[in-house]
This record gives C-alpha cells, structure tokens and sequence, in this order.
C-alpha cells in the first residue's frame, strides 16, 4: 500500500495495534503523529521503530474534549497537514450488572463512553477541516467483535463499540461529499500485550479455538486491514464495518 505524501495520526499507538498500524502506514511511506495517552515511553519506542522521518508524538486524553483538538491540531501541524486519522485509542473495563454497585456502574459507563466513543468523535470533528483543507481524507475507527457478540462482563465497552460502529455509518454519508470516507474495523481477540495475560492463562486454549484457524488475530492481521481501509482504494468502501475475527463470530 502507497501512502507517499500521507499524513496520519494514529491514536493509542504507545503499543499493540496503535504501533503495528502506524509502523504499517510509515512503511507505506507516511508520516506519522503517534499518540499516547501515559505512556511516554512506550510513544517514543513506537516513533523509534517507525521508517523514513518527519514523525512526530503527541499526548491527550482522549476523554477530555480541548485534549482532543489540541492533539489534532498539534498533529497536523507537526506533519504539515492530516490525511489520516486512525481512532484507535481505548479502554475496556469490567463492571458485571450482578456485581457492581450503582455509583461503580455509573463511574465506568461514562468514562468507557466519553473515551472509546465521544473521544473517537470529538477526535473526527476536530480532523474535518484539516481534511477539507487537504480535498479529502479517510477515518477508521477501530471498533471490537464485542459490539456484535456482547460483553457480559463489560457491557459499557461492546455498548461504546456498537456505537462507534453506527457513529461511522452516520459520518460515511454526512463526510462522502467532502471525499472523506470512514471505516470501521472490528477485530476480535488479538495477540497483544494487553490480552497476553488472558491468552496465558488456562482460558487461553477455549479463546484461541473460538476460530476455525486455532488462534487470536496478530497485531499484523489487523493493522493491514486498517491499513487498506485508510488507503485511497478503500474509499467506495465508506461505511463498512469489517471483521477481523478469523471466525469466530459470523453475522450477516
């Protein structure tokens, strides 16, 4: 994939599939704002690893709105421009409806939400003029299989998944006159250090065989359908939601 002359920021990129994608779109020939939230350290490693130069680091907290623009726009600034913007950048907690107390419920429905869907929005809004400017763009927002299997144990975050999905449907056909498309990804489980505890344990084996091929998606598997989503050859692919869960979970 060519992205010669892209500019792309790429959210929650300190490690797993944040840093695959944009090692992915820097390969490609991108310029690439690497974000992270706290994990500073983890940004610059990413920034080290990525080809060619003109990279750039930038932090916000996705939650919070003016962290937003001001991370949008330092972006853009930093790489003459934006093209790309990669909404991956997340959090998934846990708060069964059985065994959390309403003040615990109330606590983490709003902070799952205002970062893994207003914080995706607020991050899209903001990257529009940048992408007027520049007489197009492309969106992916990296949404979860959870949005359509569910999550038991943390409904807020498949709720905050689903929504990122339909938000992306919306925005496809407000944004397609300003040659802008957006794309959903949903992965599944994916083999990253965030999962690595999980897929260690004794359930590691019952996750792994929830796909026909035996195993989780790699951190490739997924940054190259981000990748071709973010491309100028996804565009009449606007407002498609695509799995990348090795089926495991089939919908029509």
């Amino acid at each position: 994939m060519d992205f010669q002359g892209k500019r792309a920021l790429v959210t929650g990129a300190s490690r797993g599939i944040g840093r695959g994608v944009g090692q992915m779109l820097a390969a490609g020939g991108a310029r690439v704002a690497v974000h992270y939230v706290r994990d500073a350290a983890g940004a610059q490693a990413t920034l080290g690893g990525l080809a060619g130069d003109g990279h750039a680091v930038v932090q916000a907290d996705i939650a919070d709105p003016a962290q937003v623009k001001r991370m949008v726009d330092e972006a853009a600034d930093a790489l003459g421009g934006l093209d790309i913007l990669i909404n991956n950048a997340g959090i998934y907690t846990e708060h069964p409806i059985m065994e959390t107390d309403y003040d615990e419920w109330l606590r983490q429905w709003n902070m799952i939400i205002q970062t893994n869907l207003l914080g995706a929005a607020n991050a899209i809004f903001c990257a529009v003029p940048h992408f007027v400017q520049q007489g197009g763009g492309a969106v992916v927002n990296v949404s979860s299989r959870g949005a359509f299997r569910g999550e038991p144990l943390g409904p807020g975050y498949g709720a905050s998944k689903a929504g990122m999905n339909s938000m992306g449907q919306s925005l496809a056909l407000a944004l397609a006159p300003q040659n802008i498309h957006v794309i959903t990804v949903a992965p599944g489980w994916v083999e990253t250090d965030m999962a690595a505890e999980h897929l260690a344990s004794p359930a590691g084996d019952a996750t792994r065989n929830q796909s026909p091929f035996g195993r989780v998606a790699s951190v490739d598997d997924v940054a190259y359908a981000v990748c071709f989503a973010a491309s100028d050859r996804a565009k009449f692919m606007t407002g498609a939601v695509l799995d990348v869960n090795g089926a495991s979970y089939l919908r029509t």
